[in-house]
């Protein structure tokens, strides 16, 4: 599976696949996570910041949205720095008098817990900041553009990287952690309510995926030896803006949850040098030339909509090892 992708910082560059913001949606979404507690992880800073600054008069509730919800995360994580700050300095006391493994561990779990509230503060560079781009993992919200089903116009809305497939309940769904992808396979059954029918696009510079190292290096586990996993990069040779085929659903709100898009990405089997690498999938970049069909699809001729899959863009995926220590951009 993919579960991790590099994508534009500036939602508004979609406009230029003719899709129009959806200011209702990005608003619901800052209210909504606001007032769950999730903002800072859930929806990455790039997105958080990007009406800051409004371009319009209608991006204005969208601004005013985020702030508040940026006002109530916030409040959270000052209370966690105050908490904690309270704990670390009664554990360095007792330290300071009477060393114990009991404040010894109190001491370090509040500096990180500290820390980790400095962070989602963003007490931190974000390298979107300067590369233009950044990135999305499952869970977390990102744009994705979409055929609104009322009036048929391209519209761009933040979703969230797990996609809810009609039927399932909020229970349900944590019983399927992998939904944030979905096999080209199993597009006829698995998927088949959303097939043919929610087609999405999301614009990415490359993906990422956890491998075994010895898969990596195409060797098999000496006796003894544990596997370990790495962290590759794919990117295609040239450095190229990926359309990348997914499918969407919304969730109606219930009295447990409020409504939100959700979205996975779709999948295939790897080309050659994916596999080298020790990938046993890989996303699907469709044609420029395909995505007014994509977006527009025709249940009754699904087999249609597969020879889109069968025919990605003709690229080589480049691979590289990310170092543990550093986030990629």
């Amino acid at each position: 599976m993919c579960y991790s992708a590099r994508v534009w910082a500036d939602f508004r560059q979609y406009q230029r696949l003719g899709g129009q913001l959806d200011i209702h949606a990005f608003v619901a979404m800052f209210v909504d996570r606001g007032k769950g507690g999730d903002l800072l992880s859930a929806v990455a800073k790039p997105l958080r910041n990007a009406f800051m600054v409004p371009r319009t008069e209608d991006e204005e509730p969208v601004r005013a949205a985020a702030i508040e919800a940026y006002r109530q995360a916030a409040m959270q994580q000052e209370a966690i720095i105050a908490e904690q700050t309270e704990r670390l300095l009664a554990a360095q006391a007792k330290l300071a008098t009477k060393p114990t493994k009991t404040a010894a561990n109190d001491a370090r779990i509040s500096q990180n817990k500290i820390d980790a509230a400095r962070v989602k503060l963003g007490l931190t560079q974000d390298q979107a900041e300067a590369t233009g781009w950044w990135r999305f993992y499952p869970g977390g919200f990102a744009p994705i553009l979409i055929r609104d089903p009322a009036t048929g116009d391209r519209i761009v809305v933040p979703a969230r990287f797990q996609c809810r497939l009609p039927g399932w309940t909020r229970e349900e769904e944590k019983k399927k952690p992998g939904s944030y992808c979905a096999r080209k396979d199993n597009l006829r059954t698995v998927w088949r309510k959303l097939f043919g029918h929610n087609h999405a696009l999301i614009v990415a510079s490359r993906f990422y995926e956890a491998v075994d190292a010895h898969d990596l290096q195409r060797r098999e586990l000496v006796p003894g030896e544990k596997a370990q996993s790495v962290e590759i990069s794919f990117e295609p040779d040239p450095p190229q803006e990926m359309l990348l085929a997914c499918l969407w659903r919304y969730v109606e709100s219930s009295p447990a949850e409020p409504g939100f898009y959700t979205f996975a990405l779709i999948t295939r089997d790897p080309p050659h040098e994916v596999a080298a690498a020790g990938h046993d999938r890989c996303v699907i970049p469709i044609r420029p030339e395909n995505v007014d069909a994509w977006l527009h699809p025709d249940p009754g001729h699904l087999g249609d909509q597969l020879a889109i899959l069968d025919e990605p863009i003709d690229v080589f995926f480049q691979h590289e090892i990310v170092p543990k220590a550093k986030e990629a951009a």
